[in-house]
């Protein structure tokens, strides 16, 4: 057989382009096996058959070969896959413990330091008549359940594994080539779930954190390698983790939802949910060893708002002691996130239920989890529901009716970096743009922080660049949007005599570096898990975040001897522990920003 050069080339790049996408888009083995199979088939056909034939007939040929193999793509896609426990084959199951519903056991990690329990049920499956209920008692069982996988996502939109792929070489930086992770994490409506990592072995009076993951309360999962438990686990604490619902599921709001509720309430379901299981763990964790009296509520971005929800909902009350709240609150007057006013969600639900041409809830309810999730609105923000939330969080605090008793919190250089990259900003636009954060004080900020372009970091071109006034934007949305808003959680606190200690990630790394969630690898003690992103400082550095944390998690004091001092918040408003190659107290370089936006948000009052 011979081949034009042309033919080859064109054939050998195709070929390439197709094996690329097969990578990203994580397609199963035997898709890749189907489409080698078809490009020989061509091959032979257009040597044996088609060499010399007529130009229309090897077009036609290749076109066909395009369309079976985009059939093929289509057909291979990655299976869903419950996500097992440990990243250890055949893990040993560990001693059977009970709780409340029944026996349960769960597995070792690889050297038997820590023992996993995943899906363990908090509440009922949330489904058929429970959708948009609060969360009700979970079922019992017999025998031993093996809780060896953790259970599914809950109902989330999906994206592409394309898209999530090209996330991980361009943001994050940690695509690597493999043939062993082609499928996705399992998702269900039925995801209500929690998971333990204990210290192996006979545990007493153990501290407990219990952990909420982000994602703006509308994606999201448990098993997410930048907050698993295991380091924790290792040095004495016991980390518990909780699915809960998302979105339309678990923040949509309806009049005749809070007509038929006990407790008139709607709007909350996922906070609901998260309240639920921390009182699972109040009711339960002794028997893995835990002290019920010790335990610490955290979370990151979407999950701090939720850590701040549960601060001032008097249904937590007496159910934690801490919090640890990482890149989000909502104290403010008018949260700028994550929080909008009764009205507007119920607003929502009405379009959402004319948008699935629902006469009632009954109806709604019978809208299959694959079909509602595509909702074209988007639920994701918690609001006053009179039962879970009662007033404007601020409120609570200034009646000192919040529950914490001591608050670990703080905040990143480039929060909102990856959210506001699309931006365009100029000096003849700057003022404008930030109006949108700070109304009638945009003149003010604008003079405060002179434009600037977008810095360029490390390689992240995905943020990089956008105007002339890029950078200085990106700094006032991110004060806005989330530094602010820990400033203002501190000042509430602190006023209450109850310590508070604010801190200010800006290490740069081969990752994420201080964009949002930046800090969640070093803090949990994750870095492993992509360790050629990070070198020896960074390492240093996480080992002595950990240590704050743990501290804190233990007796409400993040130091100890041979870390360097952090202060109280309530000894010095306007300085942050700056965690960096260096560790040190810092005056916080948004401090009289944060002025400004006091200003703006008193005038929402």
């Amino acid at each position: 057989m011979k081949f034009k050069k042309s033919f080859i080339v064109f054939l050998v790049l195709f070929v390439l382009i197709f094996a690329v996408l097969l990578e990203l888009g994580k397609n199963t083995l035997l898709g890749w096996a189907a489409f080698l199979a078809l490009s020989a088939g061509f091959v032979l056909l257009h040597g044996k058959v088609l060499n010399g034939k007529k130009l229309y007939l090897r077009l036609l040929a290749f076109v066909a070969f395009v369309v079976i193999s985009a059939a093929v793509f289509s057909l291979s896609g990655p299976p869903e896959k419950l996500i097992p426990a440990v990243d250890v084959k055949n893990p040993e199951a560990t001693e059977a413990v009970s709780v409340k519903q029944g026996m349960l056991s769960g597995v070792y990690n690889g050297d038997r330091s820590v023992e996993v329990f995943a899906g363990i049920p908090y509440a009922k499956p949330p489904v058929g008549e429970l959708r948009w209920k609060e969360p009700q008692q979970p079922d019992s069982w017999q025998g031993v359940r093996a809780c060896d996988y953790f259970a599914p996502m809950s109902m989330q939109k999906r994206n592409h594994p394309i898209y999530d792929s090209f996330a991980d070489l361009f943001a994050f930086h940690r695509f690597k080539i493999s043939l062993k992770d082609n499928y996705v994490g399992a998702m269900s409506e039925d995801s209500l779930y929690l998971n333990i990592w204990k210290p192996a072995g006979d545990v007493k009076n153990a501290p407990v954190l219990f952990f909420i993951h982000g994602g703006s309360l509308t994606g999201g999962q448990t098993w997410y390698s930048e907050y698993n438990g295991e380091a924790f686990a290792r040095q004495g604490i016991i980390v518990v983790n909780c699915a809960y619902r998302l979105n339309v599921f678990g923040y949509y709001a309806n009049e005749e939802l809070k007509e038929e509720s006990p407790n008139g309430t709607t709007g909350n379901y996922g906070l609901l949910d998260q309240i639920a299981a921390l009182k699972w763990v109040n009711e339960n964790i002794e028997s893995f060893g835990g002290d019920k009296d010790n335990i610490t509520i955290a979370g990151e971005s979407a999950g701090s708002s939720s850590v701040n929800a549960i601060c001032v909902s008097p249904l937590a009350k007496g159910l934690f002691t801490r919090a640890i709240a990482e890149s989000s609150s909502i104290t403010p007057v008018e949260p700028y996130h994550t929080f909008r006013a009764l009205d507007e969600a119920l607003e929502m639900g009405e379009n959402i239920q004319k948008e699935f041409s629902a006469d009632n809830i009954s109806q709604l309810r019978d809208v299959p989890a694959e079909k509602l999730v595509n909702t074209s609105y988007t639920n994701s923000a918690m609001t006053v529901d009179g039962y879970a939330i009662t007033e404007q969080p601020y409120l609570t605090y200034e009646k000192g009716e919040n529950n914490e008793q001591a608050l670990l919190n703080g905040f990143n250089e480039h929060e909102s970096d990856l959210f506001f990259f699309t931006a365009k900003v100029n000096t003849d636009n700057y003022e404008q743009v930030v109006s949108n954060v700070l109304g009638d004080y945009a003149g003010e900020a604008v003079k405060l922080i002179a434009p600037y372009e977008q810095s360029k970091r490390y390689s992240m071109p995905i943020v990089e660049g956008g105007g002339n006034a890029k950078g200085s934007a990106n700094r006032i949305y991110t004060a806005a949007w989330f530094q602010y808003s820990h400033y203002n959680w501190s000042t509430l606190l602190s006023a209450q005599g109850k310590p508070v200690y604010e801190y200010y990630f800006t290490k740069e790394n081969k990752s994420l570096g201080s964009n949002h969630a930046g800090e969640m690898p070093y803090a949990y003690g994750n870095l492993g898990s992509h360790a050629d992103l990070y070198d020896e400082t960074d390492r240093e550095l996480s080992r002595i975040m950990q240590q704050y944390w743990i501290n804190f998690i233990k007796s409400g004091d993040p130091n100890a001897e041979g870390l360097p001092k952090w202060k109280k918040f309530n000894d010095s408003s306007d300085r942050v522990l700056n965690f960096d190659k260096k560790v040190e107290m810092i005056k916080d370089p948004n401090y009289e920003l944060y002025q400004l936006i006091d200003k703006y948000q008193n005038t929402k009052k």
